[in-house]
């Protein structure tokens, strides 16, 4: 068992252990609401678990009942002060996180208990993937405001058909863990009572997969995602032959013939 090394963080808790990174919003009392400082925490967590040659995947959960509430409300009051491109300078914020967690090479697991709203329901789904107890409940509800869900409308777009991400998106309804699976934005729904210990094996499991295959694959999803047919098919044949010149697929190939 490997030891728990906690890293100084403010607003949350980063530990790693036998290949898993654990990064957990640590704000119970704001129900885990994003401000800047957490999201700047957020990505400095990212990046030392990327480097980290150990973690094979990331969990990201929430500390308290919740998993985020979504933006912290003294930052929407700031917002109100700021003018176009202070405002635009802050979305940008965002959409850097996002798009760091997707160039990442490990996968990240949303790990969602309790309510998971706006922003933070919008984090949960920029995740690579999303288990959920059963009695979590998610909802973009930044219409209800005024405002858009829009840095995470291109990856619900990507996740569940035009129709329902409309819905998701425009109505700001909330909606049960096991709707979210049945329209595919989620992966898997677990019993409350049993949450901790499913969510331990799930992502234990990527400790027996190749990391080398699982981040070339992640990065092949995501690569040809928009792109024309013929276009894609010629990125698998890339990966595809990187692939086979890596170590972990001589040693996995040989494995498997010495078995055979």
């Amino acid at each position: 068992m490997g030891r728990m090394m906690p890293v100084a963080y403010s607003k949350l808790v980063y530990a790693q252990a036998d290949g898993i990174a654990r990064v957990t919003l640590n704000r119970p009392d704001k129900r885990n609401a994003l401000d800047r400082e957490l999201i700047s925490e957020l990505k400095a967590a990212f990046i030392d678990a990327g480097a980290d040659e150990a973690v094979r995947v990331i969990v990201l959960r929430g500390a308290g009942k919740d998993f985020c509430a979504g933006m912290d409300l003294g930052e929407l009051r700031n917002l109100q002060e700021l003018d176009v491109m202070e405002n635009r300078a802050d979305a940008e914020s965002l959409r850097e996180l996002f798009v760091q967690m997707r160039r990442l090479q490990k996968p990240i697991v949303a790990a969602v208990h309790g309510r998971a709203l706006a922003g933070g329901c919008g984090l949960a789904t920029a995740c690579d993937l999303i288990v959920a107890a059963h009695s979590a409940q998610f909802a973009y509800t930044e219409t209800r405001i005024g405002f858009v869900p829009a840095i995470v409308s291109a990856i619900v777009r990507r996740a569940v058909s035009e129709k329902r991400a409309f819905e998701m998106l425009v109505r700001a309804e909330p909606f049960s863990a096991t709707e979210a699976e049945r329209l595919g934005l989620i992966n898997r729904v677990f019993e409350d009572s049993a949450f901790d210990s499913q969510v331990e094996e799930f992502v234990s499991h990527f400790r027996s997969l190749s990391s080398s295959a699982v981040a070339l694959t992640k990065s092949l999803l995501y690569a040809t995602d928009g792109m024309p047919w013929e276009q894609a098919m010629g990125a698998a044949v890339d990966v595809n032959t990187i692939a086979r010149l890596t170590d972990d697929c001589k040693q996995g190939v040989a494995q498997f013939l010495k078995k055979k």
